[in-house]
């Protein structure tokens, strides 16, 4: 099985660091005005935000480290880092063509909504069948990632339209989108020092 290289922990690592970072700095910036329970991350970066150049450098940063770690991801089946790598672009796109400082943009949320289609299938798209692969590239694992990253982007939708705390379910479900990167070139790491042969 092909190795991961080490630079690709640091991409990966990197990813949940700079969106928590860029949204708990842009949302400082906004003060009361902003309530990160109700108020999804897109606001921060929206036209005219306080915090619009913090939140878009994170998630053009976000971007970067997904299409690093899907290149250097190589134990993964191709579908999965490309897909990954798509859910990157989408980071650019989104950053680039922020939402509306007041209303809603078909275009950011059409972008969005891809985006959260592609990290969350990337994972269950990246699993290795057959063969010892590392844990986070095994099926149930990845097909267990995958449906939970579902279920809370099936929770913000719900959040959304009832005008709930969508900001609190965004933030999970990009939580985890963001972290599981990390969860597999982690495995892919460990699997391939376990498997060296002693000295």
């Amino acid at each position: 099985m092909r190795s991961v290289p080490r630079w690709a922990l640091i991409s990966s690592g990197c990813a949940p660091v700079l969106l928590a970072g860029g949204w708990m700095i842009a949302a400082g910036m906004e003060g009361a005005a902003y309530d990160p329970a109700t108020q999804t991350i897109s606001v921060l970066a929206a036209y005219g935000a306080e915090g619009f150049w913090v939140m878009t450098g994170a998630l053009l940063a976000l971007g970067a480290c997904h299409l690093l770690t899907a290149w250097g991801l190589r134990p993964a089946a191709l579908a999965g880092r490309v897909a990954l790598a798509a859910g990157g672009a989408t980071a650019f796109v989104v950053a680039l063509f922020p939402a509306p400082s007041s209303g809603g943009s078909l275009h950011h949320g059409s972008v969005a909504a891809v985006g959260f289609v592609l990290l969350a299938a990337w994972p269950v798209l990246a699993a290795v069948r057959g063969g010892v692969a590392p844990w986070g590239l095994r099926p149930a694992p990845a097909l267990a990632a995958t449906a939970l990253m579902g279920l809370g982007a099936a929770w913000f939708l719900v959040e959304i339209n009832r005008h709930g705390p969508a900001g609190v379910a965004e933030r999970l479900v990009t939580c985890m989108q963001s972290v599981w990167p990390f969860v597999v070139v982690t495995s892919c790491l460990v699997h391939r020092e376990n498997d060296a042969p002693a000295k």
